[in-house]
């Protein structure tokens, strides 16, 4: 594999400005990486870890928080040095080449619109409970359209829609906080102290051992994926470095509080044996501590993190398949943006990647078609190959970190406006982590197929990326030259 060119040093002054919108606002960008992983996956998902982990759970969410606020702390300090709307798939070519930062571009925008097409389809099934005359499908239409529009009008409305989805998420777990606490105390009307019972009986705080607790931890880990988004959202604030640092230091603290608060009230107040697969812990906890209709407005709340999580895919989606595009990674039509801007527009109308959108929105159509037509056959195959890919994307942003992070030492030492803590040890943890979590899944029935489909997958994209380099280096001979680059 052949060396970035010098053009993409990270500490190339030269290294021309993207023409993107600068119409995000810090706020945006705090609430985006607090809301951003707060998702029907904590809501509902959460059950399925508590069935295997009994109380332990809270350990499970406190290993799993840790390795990906560990991930986040690294991709913050890229971020915050190197800010670029591909973000770790920038960081990647600029740290191990050009195969790197192809390969785990083109990785996550698939599986943002593989997951896509699972959230709009969920968000629909919701949706036609309440109004049953309206089939799913048009549903998922209209979910569709909808975010499409505003992704394609101006950055600063998908700014928006995160931030009030993200508001709306945040404030319901709060309140749940707050009224699972009273509960736990018997400050409520007609409710006795619950006390630490259901923490040590049962089974005690470990009923199915540590196993249980890895067992958790599989279940839970990819709760957390989405907060990448908030770096690639980074570079279309008016002052990326410190916009990324700050939304990076709030985030992960605050996530690690509302996960693990979360998991602590629902099994103190309720026994970890009353919860089941495939239902709403919190459903059940608001039901137990007597408020009214608990189930519709959990059913509210999950709907609306469903279509946030759908705005926030679509927009990361299309922001990374522009920085393919910007590197000669992806077809250059690609790189057409609203209102002819360039040079990092700061126009909050203009500098929209319209193209982009609308070739993520479109793979986003076909997946959901899939899912809709083939749920359990070929639509399966796809979510399979993406199941682990998160904690791939994850390993190649530790590797990035741990040789860029030299090179800055030494070139750009005052750009470390947000260090790693005790590097290298604490990447190289990381990283063992993560190769602990992929081999105890081939291990586990249920999640094998996830990690060899994933791996078949990265297999071929890797495959890809290494012969359009070899095409590349043989161009001038063959009459083939390589695709232009930024």
């Amino acid at each position: 594999m052949h060396e970035t060119p010098p053009t993409t040093s990270p500490t190339s002054p030269a290294a021309p400005a993207e023409p993107l919108s600068h119409g995000l606002k810090q706020r945006h960008l705090t609430m985006l990486g607090l809301g951003g992983v707060i998702g029907a996956g904590l809501f509902v998902g959460s059950g399925a870890g508590i069935a295997v982990a009994g109380p332990a759970i809270v350990v499970s969410y406190l290993i799993a928080g840790a390795l990906a606020m560990l991930v986040m702390r690294m991709l913050g300090e890229m971020s915050a040095a190197m800010p670029a709307s591909g973000s770790f798939s920038v960081h990647a070519e600029r740290a191990l080449g050009r195969w790197a930062g192809f390969s785990v571009g083109w990785l996550y925008w698939f599986l943002l619109v593989v997951v896509l097409a699972v959230e709009a389809t969920a968000a629909a099934q919701i949706a036609h409970g309440w109004v049953p005359g309206v089939e799913p499908w048009a549903w998922v239409l209209l979910f569709m359209v909808v975010f499409t529009v505003a992704n394609l009008t101006a950055v600063k409305n998908f700014g928006e829609f995160e931030f009030w989805f993200a508001s709306l998420k945040v404030g319901a777990i709060v309140v749940f906080l707050v009224l699972g606490g009273l509960a736990v105390f018997g400050l409520l009307p007609d409710t006795d102290p619950v006390g630490m019972t259901n923490l040590t009986g049962q089974g005690g705080f470990l009923p199915n051992g540590w196993s249980g607790v890895v067992s958790g931890v599989l279940t839970v880990v990819f709760a957390f994926g989405g907060l990448e988004v908030v770096t690639i959202a980074a570079a279309e604030t008016d002052d990326p470095a410190r916009a990324v640092g700050r939304a990076v230091r709030s985030a992960v603290v605050r996530i690690l509080f509302f996960y693990v608060g979360s998991m602590l009230v629902i099994v103190t107040v309720l026994p970890w044996t009353a919860q089941q697969a495939g239902l709403s812990p919190y459903v059940k906890v608001l039901d137990a501590i007597g408020v009214p209709s608990a189930g519709q407005i959990m059913n509210i709340v999950v709907f609306v993190a469903l279509l946030s999580a759908l705005n926030a895919n679509l927009y990361g989606s299309s922001r990374m398949i522009f920085s393919l595009a910007e590197r000669g990674e992806a077809p250059r039509g690609l790189l057409k943006v609203s209102g002819g801007g360039s040079g990092g527009s700061t126009g909050q109308v203009g500098g929209v990647p319209r193209r982009a959108v609308l070739a993520s929105v479109a793979f986003g159509f076909v997946s959901v078609l899939l899912n809709l037509l083939w749920p359990d056959t070929v639509f399966l195959y796809m979510l399979n190959s993406v199941g682990a890919v998160l904690l791939f994307v994850w390993a190649l942003i530790a590797a990035s970190q741990l040789r860029l992070r030299a090179r800055l030492e030494q070139e750009a030492p005052d750009a470390l406006a947000l260090r790693m803590w005790w590097f290298p040890y604490l990447t190289w943890v990381t990283l063992a982590g993560l190769l602990g979590v992929l081999l105890l899944m081939l291990t586990d029935d249920a999640a094998r197929p996830q990690v060899l489909w994933s791996a078949g997958a990265t297999a071929l994209v890797l495959l890809v990326a290494v012969a359009r380099e070899w095409r590349e280096r043989e161009g001038p001979q063959g009459g083939m030259s390589g695709s232009p680059r930024r």
